[in-house]
């Protein structure tokens, strides 16, 4: 009897680490780097929530609004068409519920935040960070 106990506490303990291990992230921090000579810099943070990702960007070096994008790739390799389009950072900060998505699903493959220099000029880049856990 005492030998069962053992087995059961210890497969109990084992797989109630395993679950702890696996669970999905609840929160991400993304450092975001210049590009281009912009001085542009910062971090942004993901918030899992029931609806979807609160993506909130903190940006120094412009406060004019910049249009701010989840793309899919790298900083060094990203794609040109946004995956999820963020509210525009303006005075530094941007904050969006991207819904429908997980911080998991977005570790899954690789996105980075990428913030363009104006609406008017969507081709050059500012500032990137890679979404990495």
């Amino acid at each position: 009897m005492q030998r069962i106990f053992t087995v059961f506490a210890t497969t109990f303990l084992a797989l109630s680490l395993a679950g702890a291990a696996l669970a999905a992230p609840t929160h991400l921090n993304v450092t975001i780097a210049a590009l281009n000579h912009s001085g542009e810099h910062g971090s942004a943070t993901l918030v899992q929530s029931k609806a979807g990702v609160l993506v909130t960007v903190h940006l120094i070096g412009n406060k004019a609004a910049q249009p701010t994008h989840i793309h899919a790739g790298t900083c060094g390799h990203i794609n040109a068409a946004p995956e999820w389009p963020l509210n525009s950072t303006a005075n530094g900060i941007s904050t969006t519920l991207v819904s429908g998505v997980t911080i998991s699903q977005m570790l899954a493959s690789h996105y980075a935040i990428n913030i363009h220099k104006s609406l008017m000029d969507l081709k050059d880049y500012v500032a990137c960070g890679n979404i990495k856990g």
